[in-house]
């Protein structure tokens, strides 16, 4: 019994050494890796946060849930990318009971009159290799802003199931008197979107 154990435990440590090695797993911040196509954003990857000034004190953090979005993507030309993303603005989850329902209705996000919050890209300017700019349209409650994400490259090349992948962390920030909402909600909320995109 202690033999098939040893061996039990041998498999195992091997089996977790191979899927640790397997070279199909993207470990590089290389954009080169990234190849050009069309990608789509995976939704069980990526979430989108709203931090919003609290009374002057803290933040609230709120987080939505993506419903599609796209990435045209040629890392030789920068320029020529474009990105697009919507989110449900009806999916917003805090962990205040009830308040969730709340944010939802006519005198915040109405959500009922207006389903999604979408962005599309403009411009992107490249900065360094792991880092950039998207520049576009941030349409939230039938008002459209410009608006600026600085974005960082997380990670890109082959998928966990073989396809090609990109990742990014990116933010950006919103005046609060655009969207009419209460008055007590002043300030800027910071928007947070950490995202993976799958090449077709």
């Amino acid at each position: 019994m202690f033999h098939n154990r040893r061996s039990f435990a041998a498999a195992f440590i091997g089996a977790a050494l191979a899927f640790l090695a397997t070279p199909t797993l993207a470990q590089t911040q290389d954009i080169a890796q990234a190849a050009a196509g069309t990608y789509t954003l995976d939704i069980n990857h990526t979430a989108v946060v709203a931090r919003v000034p609290h009374a002057g004190f803290s933040y609230e953090i709120f987080r939505f849930t993506p419903t599609a979005g796209e990435l045209i993507w040629d890392p030789a030309s920068p320029a020529s990318n474009r990105v697009n993303v919507t989110v449900s603005t009806a999916s917003i989850q805090t962990p205040v009971e009830g308040f969730a329902e709340e944010l939802q209705e006519q005198r915040f996000l109405n959500a009922q009159q207006f389903p999604t919050a979408t962005f599309v890209s403009t411009a992107f300017r490249q900065t360094d290799a792991t880092h950039g700019q998207v520049e576009g349209d941030l349409t939230l409650k039938g008002v459209t802003k410009r608006v600026t994400f600085d974005v960082e490259l997380i990670g890109a090349g082959r998928g966990m199931r073989g396809g090609h992948v990109i990742g990014f962390h990116a933010t950006t920030t919103v005046n609060n008197a655009d969207y009419s909402f209460p008055g007590f909600i002043s300030g800027q909320t910071q928007i947070v979107i950490d995202a993976e995109f799958q090449k077709r």
